[in-house]
Protein backbone atom coordinates (compact mmCIF):
# COMPACT_ATOMS: atom_id res chain seq x y z
CA UNK A 1 0.00 0.00 0.00
CA UNK A 2 1.16 3.56 -0.50
CA UNK A 3 1.13 6.89 1.05
CA UNK A 4 -0.12 10.18 0.06
CA UNK A 5 3.36 10.90 -1.11
CA UNK A 6 3.86 8.11 -2.87
CA UNK A 7 5.54 6.13 -0.61
CA UNK A 8 5.33 2.18 -0.17
CA UNK A 9 3.30 2.29 3.72
CA UNK A 10 6.43 0.61 6.05
CA UNK A 11 3.54 -0.07 9.22
CA UNK A 12 2.69 -3.28 10.18
CA UNK A 13 -0.84 -4.40 9.28
CA UNK A 14 -3.12 -5.64 11.49
CA UNK A 15 -7.40 -6.64 10.96
CA UNK A 16 -9.88 -4.82 12.41
CA UNK A 17 -12.81 -7.02 12.28
CA UNK A 18 -15.99 -5.33 13.68
CA UNK A 19 -19.44 -6.61 13.92
CA UNK A 20 -22.68 -6.62 15.89
CA UNK A 21 -23.19 -9.84 18.45
CA UNK A 22 -24.01 -13.05 16.67
CA UNK A 23 -22.48 -12.38 13.04
CA UNK A 24 -19.66 -14.82 13.41
CA UNK A 25 -16.79 -12.61 13.69
CA UNK A 26 -14.87 -15.35 16.40
CA UNK A 27 -15.14 -18.19 13.42
CA UNK A 28 -13.15 -15.82 10.80
CA UNK A 29 -10.59 -14.34 13.23
CA UNK A 30 -9.78 -17.82 13.97
CA UNK A 31 -9.72 -18.84 10.51
CA UNK A 32 -7.60 -16.24 9.53
CA UNK A 33 -5.21 -16.44 12.82
CA UNK A 34 -4.29 -19.99 11.49
CA UNK A 35 -4.11 -18.73 7.71
CA UNK A 36 -2.49 -15.91 8.32
CA UNK A 37 -0.10 -15.93 11.31
CA UNK A 38 -2.48 -14.16 13.63
CA UNK A 39 -3.32 -13.88 17.18
CA UNK A 40 -6.62 -12.40 18.26
CA UNK A 41 -7.01 -9.38 19.93
CA UNK A 42 -10.33 -9.30 21.63
CA UNK A 43 -12.28 -5.85 21.26
CA UNK A 44 -15.05 -6.62 23.33
CA UNK A 45 -16.14 -5.36 26.87
CA UNK A 46 -17.64 -8.22 28.61
CA UNK A 47 -14.63 -10.72 27.85
CA UNK A 48 -12.29 -8.59 29.77
CA UNK A 49 -14.17 -9.82 32.78
CA UNK A 50 -13.34 -13.20 34.60
CA UNK A 51 -16.46 -15.52 35.01
CA UNK A 52 -18.39 -14.07 32.32
CA UNK A 53 -17.97 -17.57 29.53
CA UNK A 54 -21.26 -18.68 28.28
CA UNK A 55 -22.79 -15.12 28.43
CA UNK A 56 -20.12 -13.45 26.68
CA UNK A 57 -19.21 -16.41 24.21
CA UNK A 58 -15.89 -16.17 25.14
CA UNK A 59 -14.06 -18.38 23.18
CA UNK A 60 -13.52 -21.94 24.69
CA UNK A 61 -10.11 -23.41 25.58
CA UNK A 62 -10.53 -25.57 21.74
CA UNK A 63 -11.02 -22.21 20.51
CA UNK A 64 -7.78 -20.71 22.42
CA UNK A 65 -5.77 -23.57 21.57
CA UNK A 66 -6.29 -22.75 18.05
CA UNK A 67 -5.06 -19.25 18.17
CA UNK A 68 -3.68 -17.62 20.51
CA UNK A 69 -6.18 -14.48 22.04
CA UNK A 70 -5.14 -11.65 24.29
CA UNK A 71 -7.41 -9.25 26.29
CA UNK A 72 -9.59 -11.97 28.01
CA UNK A 73 -9.94 -12.41 32.10
CA UNK A 74 -8.09 -9.36 32.74
CA UNK A 75 -10.51 -8.13 35.83
CA UNK A 76 -12.83 -9.74 38.32
CA UNK A 77 -16.31 -8.59 37.84
CA UNK A 78 -17.25 -6.20 40.40
CA UNK A 79 -13.77 -4.30 39.35
CA UNK A 80 -13.43 -1.09 37.09
CA UNK A 81 -12.01 -1.53 33.72
CA UNK A 82 -12.10 2.01 31.53
CA UNK A 83 -11.22 2.26 27.79
CA UNK A 84 -8.42 4.07 28.86
CA UNK A 85 -7.39 0.80 30.33
CA UNK A 86 -8.31 -1.28 27.21
CA UNK A 87 -6.20 0.89 24.64
CA UNK A 88 -3.52 0.81 27.12
CA UNK A 89 -3.63 -2.93 27.34
CA UNK A 90 -4.49 -3.57 23.92
CA UNK A 91 -1.81 -1.93 22.27
CA UNK A 92 0.70 -3.07 24.74
CA UNK A 93 -0.58 -6.71 23.30
CA UNK A 94 -0.55 -5.60 19.81
CA UNK A 95 2.69 -4.66 20.37
CA UNK A 96 4.09 -8.09 21.34
CA UNK A 97 2.16 -9.78 18.57
CA UNK A 98 3.93 -7.72 16.22
CA UNK A 99 7.45 -7.80 17.66
CA UNK A 100 7.15 -11.50 17.21
CA UNK A 101 6.32 -11.00 13.23
CA UNK A 102 2.56 -12.06 13.45
CA UNK A 103 -0.56 -10.68 12.71
CA UNK A 104 -2.80 -9.18 15.11
CA UNK A 105 -6.69 -9.36 14.47
CA UNK A 106 -8.84 -6.83 16.63
CA UNK A 107 -12.14 -8.78 16.62
CA UNK A 108 -15.02 -7.68 18.58
CA UNK A 109 -18.28 -5.20 18.46
CA UNK A 110 -17.40 -2.79 21.35
CA UNK A 111 -16.92 0.29 19.45
CA UNK A 112 -15.91 2.46 22.62
CA UNK A 113 -13.12 0.08 22.85
CA UNK A 114 -12.33 0.02 18.82
CA UNK A 115 -12.43 4.16 19.38
CA UNK A 116 -10.24 3.90 22.11
CA UNK A 117 -7.56 1.58 20.66
CA UNK A 118 -7.87 2.95 16.64
CA UNK A 119 -8.03 6.52 17.00
CA UNK A 120 -6.85 7.24 20.71
CA UNK A 121 -8.93 9.14 23.93
CA UNK A 122 -8.63 12.43 24.45
CA UNK A 123 -6.47 12.99 28.06
CA UNK A 124 -8.89 14.23 30.36
CA UNK A 125 -8.63 13.87 34.76
CA UNK A 126 -7.72 10.67 35.97
CA UNK A 127 -10.22 9.35 38.29
CA UNK A 128 -10.55 10.23 41.47
CA UNK A 129 -12.03 7.55 44.20
CA UNK A 130 -13.32 9.94 46.74
CA UNK A 131 -15.70 11.39 43.93
CA UNK A 132 -16.81 8.03 42.64
CA UNK A 133 -17.84 6.97 46.44
CA UNK A 134 -19.63 10.58 46.32
CA UNK A 135 -21.25 9.88 43.11
CA UNK A 136 -22.26 5.72 44.07
CA UNK A 137 -23.77 6.99 47.40
CA UNK A 138 -26.15 9.50 45.85
CA UNK A 139 -27.21 7.14 43.29
CA UNK A 140 -28.22 4.73 46.53
CA UNK A 141 -30.34 7.41 47.31
CA UNK A 142 -31.60 9.22 44.56
CA UNK A 143 -31.07 6.79 41.67
CA UNK A 144 -28.92 6.98 38.30
CA UNK A 145 -32.10 8.54 36.28
CA UNK A 146 -31.89 11.24 38.76
CA UNK A 147 -27.89 11.75 38.11
CA UNK A 148 -28.48 11.76 34.47
CA UNK A 149 -30.70 14.68 34.60
CA UNK A 150 -27.78 16.17 36.79
CA UNK A 151 -25.51 15.93 34.19
CA UNK A 152 -27.94 17.27 31.33
CA UNK A 153 -27.66 20.58 33.21
CA UNK A 154 -24.10 20.66 33.44
CA UNK A 155 -23.18 18.66 29.92
CA UNK A 156 -26.49 18.30 27.77
CA UNK A 157 -24.04 17.17 25.03
CA UNK A 158 -22.48 14.09 26.79
CA UNK A 159 -26.09 13.26 28.29
CA UNK A 160 -28.06 13.05 24.78
CA UNK A 161 -25.67 10.43 24.21
CA UNK A 162 -25.22 8.77 27.58
CA UNK A 163 -28.72 6.55 28.67
CA UNK A 164 -30.52 7.50 31.91
CA UNK A 165 -29.57 4.02 32.77
CA UNK A 166 -25.52 3.61 32.15
CA UNK A 167 -24.27 3.74 35.57
CA UNK A 168 -20.68 3.48 34.40
CA UNK A 169 -20.89 6.55 31.78
CA UNK A 170 -22.67 8.64 33.91
CA UNK A 171 -20.57 8.53 36.73
CA UNK A 172 -17.22 9.02 34.78
CA UNK A 173 -19.29 12.14 33.27
CA UNK A 174 -19.84 13.93 36.03
CA UNK A 175 -16.64 12.86 37.94
CA UNK A 176 -14.65 14.81 35.04
CA UNK A 177 -16.88 17.61 35.47
CA UNK A 178 -16.91 17.98 39.03
CA UNK A 179 -12.87 17.36 39.05
CA UNK A 180 -12.42 19.92 36.46
CA UNK A 181 -15.35 22.40 36.05
CA UNK A 182 -15.40 21.09 32.45
CA UNK A 183 -17.51 19.16 31.04
CA UNK A 184 -16.51 15.72 29.25
CA UNK A 185 -18.11 16.69 26.27
CA UNK A 186 -16.03 19.58 25.74
CA UNK A 187 -12.16 17.35 26.75
CA UNK A 188 -13.43 14.97 24.54
CA UNK A 189 -13.89 17.82 21.57
CA UNK A 190 -10.40 19.30 22.38
CA UNK A 191 -7.95 18.82 19.66
CA UNK A 192 -5.72 19.87 21.80
CA UNK A 193 -6.16 16.73 24.07
CA UNK A 194 -3.36 14.53 22.58
CA UNK A 195 -4.72 11.47 21.05
CA UNK A 196 -2.89 8.95 19.83
CA UNK A 197 -3.57 6.93 16.79
CA UNK A 198 -2.29 3.16 16.70
CA UNK A 199 1.00 2.94 14.49
CA UNK A 200 -0.31 0.39 12.25
CA UNK A 201 -1.82 -0.05 9.04
CA UNK A 202 -5.53 -1.30 9.58
CA UNK A 203 -8.20 -2.99 7.62
CA UNK A 204 -11.18 -1.87 9.07
CA UNK A 205 -14.06 -4.98 7.97
CA UNK A 206 -17.70 -5.34 9.21
CA UNK A 207 -19.16 -8.53 9.05
CA UNK A 208 -23.20 -8.76 9.39
CA UNK A 209 -25.91 -10.34 7.41
CA UNK A 210 -27.34 -8.45 4.66
CA UNK A 211 -30.90 -8.91 6.45
CA UNK A 212 -32.19 -8.46 10.16
CA UNK A 213 -33.85 -11.37 10.57
CA UNK A 214 -31.01 -13.48 9.90
CA UNK A 215 -29.44 -12.08 12.70
CA UNK A 216 -32.27 -12.10 14.95
CA UNK A 217 -32.46 -15.46 14.09
CA UNK A 218 -28.84 -16.54 14.81
CA UNK A 219 -29.26 -14.41 18.40
CA UNK A 220 -32.00 -16.40 19.39
CA UNK A 221 -30.45 -19.63 18.65
CA UNK A 222 -27.37 -18.52 20.20
CA UNK A 223 -29.49 -17.36 23.53
CA UNK A 224 -30.72 -21.08 23.14
CA UNK A 225 -27.30 -22.64 23.48
CA UNK A 226 -26.12 -20.58 25.65
CA UNK A 227 -28.64 -21.74 28.40
CA UNK A 228 -28.48 -25.38 27.16
CA UNK A 229 -24.76 -25.08 28.16
CA UNK A 230 -25.71 -23.77 31.64
CA UNK A 231 -25.65 -19.95 31.57
CA UNK A 232 -27.97 -19.71 34.13
CA UNK A 233 -25.26 -21.72 36.75
CA UNK A 234 -22.76 -19.61 35.46
CA UNK A 235 -24.67 -16.39 36.39
CA UNK A 236 -25.39 -18.26 40.31
CA UNK A 237 -21.52 -19.04 40.26
CA UNK A 238 -21.11 -14.94 39.59
CA UNK A 239 -23.76 -14.34 42.48
CA UNK A 240 -22.13 -16.45 45.15
CA UNK A 241 -18.39 -14.91 44.54
CA UNK A 242 -17.88 -12.95 47.77
CA UNK A 243 -16.94 -9.70 45.63
CA UNK A 244 -20.42 -9.21 44.22
CA UNK A 245 -22.16 -10.20 47.69
CA UNK A 246 -20.50 -7.50 48.87
CA UNK A 247 -20.86 -4.96 46.48
CA UNK A 248 -24.05 -3.07 47.44
CA UNK A 249 -25.48 -2.53 44.03
CA UNK A 250 -24.17 -5.36 41.34
CA UNK A 251 -27.18 -4.46 38.84
CA UNK A 252 -24.97 -0.80 38.33
CA UNK A 253 -21.52 -3.03 37.45
CA UNK A 254 -21.11 -3.14 33.98
CA UNK A 255 -20.17 -6.65 34.17
CA UNK A 256 -22.98 -7.77 35.43
CA UNK A 257 -24.83 -5.33 33.21
CA UNK A 258 -23.70 -6.82 30.73
CA UNK A 259 -26.53 -8.06 27.61
CA UNK A 260 -28.47 -11.44 29.57
CA UNK A 261 -26.37 -11.35 32.62
CA UNK A 262 -28.75 -8.62 33.80
CA UNK A 263 -31.93 -10.53 32.21
CA UNK A 264 -30.29 -13.62 34.22
CA UNK A 265 -29.41 -12.47 37.32
CA UNK A 266 -33.17 -10.81 37.59
CA UNK A 267 -34.46 -14.15 36.56
CA UNK A 268 -32.72 -15.55 40.06
CA UNK A 269 -33.80 -12.86 42.00
CA UNK A 270 -37.08 -14.05 41.34
CA UNK A 271 -38.45 -11.96 38.07
CA UNK A 272 -40.57 -13.60 35.63
CA UNK A 273 -40.23 -17.33 34.78
CA UNK A 274 -37.91 -18.89 32.21
CA UNK A 275 -39.81 -18.10 28.86
CA UNK A 276 -39.95 -14.06 30.17
CA UNK A 277 -36.14 -15.02 30.84
CA UNK A 278 -35.63 -16.00 27.19
CA UNK A 279 -38.10 -13.28 25.65
CA UNK A 280 -36.10 -10.39 27.58
CA UNK A 281 -32.47 -11.71 26.97
CA UNK A 282 -33.45 -12.14 23.19
CA UNK A 283 -34.23 -8.82 23.38
CA UNK A 284 -31.47 -7.41 25.19
CA UNK A 285 -29.31 -8.72 22.50
CA UNK A 286 -31.16 -7.65 19.80
CA UNK A 287 -31.20 -3.90 20.90
CA UNK A 288 -27.34 -4.38 21.51
CA UNK A 289 -26.91 -5.54 17.85
CA UNK A 290 -29.08 -2.52 16.92
CA UNK A 291 -26.69 -0.26 18.60
CA UNK A 292 -23.71 -1.66 17.68
CA UNK A 293 -24.79 -1.44 13.71
CA UNK A 294 -25.64 2.47 14.35
CA UNK A 295 -22.18 2.77 15.41
CA UNK A 296 -20.56 0.60 12.61
CA UNK A 297 -22.54 2.82 9.99
CA UNK A 298 -20.47 5.58 11.18
CA UNK A 299 -17.24 4.14 10.13
CA UNK A 300 -17.02 5.40 6.81
CA UNK A 301 -13.39 3.60 5.94
CA UNK A 302 -14.44 -0.10 6.62
CA UNK A 303 -15.91 -2.40 4.48
CA UNK A 304 -19.22 -3.87 4.73
CA UNK A 305 -19.50 -7.97 3.92
CA UNK A 306 -22.16 -10.79 4.17
CA UNK A 307 -19.97 -13.45 5.23
CA UNK A 308 -22.75 -15.68 4.14
CA UNK A 309 -23.43 -14.32 0.37
CA UNK A 310 -19.84 -12.81 0.02
CA UNK A 311 -17.53 -14.94 1.69
CA UNK A 312 -15.03 -15.52 -0.89
CA UNK A 313 -14.87 -11.12 -1.82
CA UNK A 314 -14.21 -10.69 2.16
CA UNK A 315 -11.76 -13.89 1.96
CA UNK A 316 -9.45 -11.46 -1.31
CA UNK A 317 -10.05 -8.42 0.54
CA UNK A 318 -7.58 -9.48 3.53
CA UNK A 319 -5.64 -11.61 1.07
CA UNK A 320 -5.09 -8.32 -1.01
CA UNK A 321 -4.34 -6.15 1.90
CA UNK A 322 -1.54 -8.83 3.31
CA UNK A 323 -0.17 -8.70 -0.31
Amino acid sequence: MATDEGRADARPPAIALMGPTASGKTALALDWAERFNGEVISVDSALVYRGLDIGAAKPDAAEQARARHHMLDLRDPWEAYSAADFARDARAAIDDVVARGRLPILAGGTGLYFRALLEGLAEMPAADPAVRAGLEAEAREHGWPALHAALAEVDPVAAARIGRNDPQRIQRALEVWRISGRPISAWQQDPAAGRARLPLRVLKLVVAPAGRAVLHERIARRFDAMLAAGFLDEVRALRALPGLQRHPAPLDLPAIRAVGYRQAWEFLDGRGDAADLRERGIAATRQLAKRQLTWLRGELDARWFDPATRGAELDRAVRDFLG
